[in-house]
């Protein structure tokens, strides 16, 4: 950092300050470019275990997911990184396979690692990692799935604005007898979409029947193709589906094609999240945008806080998401 300075004829600290992204506005952009350049230049990077050893911190946050095989989540795991990565600090992802117990043991070794907070992605609505980390006075904050704790930050979706969108459009179709595919209720992902279902049916006067209502065990394609199949071997007709998620969604995709049931005009089906590919589907899944991107940069943000300031208040926040419509929805033939 001297050999900087002296080439560019500047005192280390003014160095320092440039190449910190958090203190870099405090100089002019000519000397913040200038001494950018000579950095380049000199190949130099910083020490990051000297920084640790100076500011107490490593400059390091990790990231709990529930799936990794889900691509829902590699939007939000952007929207982490790139809102890190401009304040200097850099990620750590696990993956905890829904796994209490692996939840648990990845925490531990995150704190081994001194890491200066955590995003959590895979909290139960009663979990206990979220009290260990409020006991120990660990920064974090929820993202996309949110414990029943009402004092801890979070950031969402809003299921219920979701579930009103997709039954509200069903219901403009001509739709009455709308199925229900529900994710596990212990997450507040499953738990709020099926509120927001019962809400959306409500509001569009239409009547909920139990009997089109299967609860699944865990999100995943498998568990869409057998509560389709529990559907379609009742007695009561149906003509859309509704999905906890577009991965369920896609397992009823499977279990359809193999009846000969030609989703979006013989059954509609919608699902919630709108994840890459979705509009890769055959056909074109119609589902509920979730601005994926921006839970993980909001979330990163509202972390950084929390890092710099332990007394910054609690906050949740939900996201607007949008209906997006393609063709795996129709009229009633």
């Amino acid at each position: 950092m001297k050999d900087v300075a002296n080439k560019v004829g500047v005192h280390s600290s003014t160095v320092s300050r440039v190449l910190n992204p958090d203190t870099r506005k405090m100089m002019t952009e000519e000397i913040a470019e200038k001494i950018l350049k000579v950095a380049a230049e000199m190949g130099y990077r910083p020490n990051a275990f000297a920084q640790s050893l100076k500011t107490n911190r490593s400059f390091t946050v990790g990231v709990m997911v529930p799936d990794l095989t889900n691509p829902a989540f590699a939007p939000i795991i952007k929207g982490i990184d790139n809102m890190l990565e401009a304040h200097g600090y850099s990620v750590i992802v696990a993956n905890t396979y829904n796994l209490p117990d692996k939840q648990q043991s990845t925490a531990e070794k995150f704190r081994e690692r001194h890491v200066d907070g955590l995003i959590i992605a895979t909290a139960q609505r009663k979990d206990k990692l979220i009290e260990d980390c409020r006991r120990e006075g660990t920064p974090f904050v929820q993202a996309v799935r949110a414990s029943n704790d009402t004092d801890v930050s979070s950031v969402l979706s809003d299921e219920h604005i979701g579930g009103n969108m997709v039954i509200s459009h069903l219901a403009q179709l001509g739709h009455k007898r709308i199925a229900y595919v529900a994710g596990p209720q212990f997450f507040s992902t499953g738990y709020e979409r099926y509120q927001g279902f019962l809400q959306g049916m409500k509001n569009a006067g239409l009547k909920a029947d139990k009997d089109l209502v299967v609860f699944c065990d865990e999100f995943s394609e498998e568990e869409g193709r057998h509560a389709t199949s529990k559907l379609l071997a009742g007695r009561k007709k149906f003509t859309a589906v509704y999905a906890g998620n577009d991965i369920m969604a896609l397992g009823v995709y499977d279990e359809l094609e193999a009846d000969g049931i030609k989703c979006g005009k013989d059954i509609s089906v919608v699902g919630f999240d709108d994840m890459p590919f979705a509009d890769k589907f055959n056909p074109p899944l119609t589902t509920v945008h979730t601005p994926l991107v921006n839970v993980g940069s909001e979330a990163a943000r509202i972390l950084l806080e929390k890092i710099n300031d332990a007394a910054t208040p609690a906050r949740s926040i939900k996201l607007k998401p949008d209906l997006i419509v393609r063709e795996s929805t129709g009229k009633v033939r």
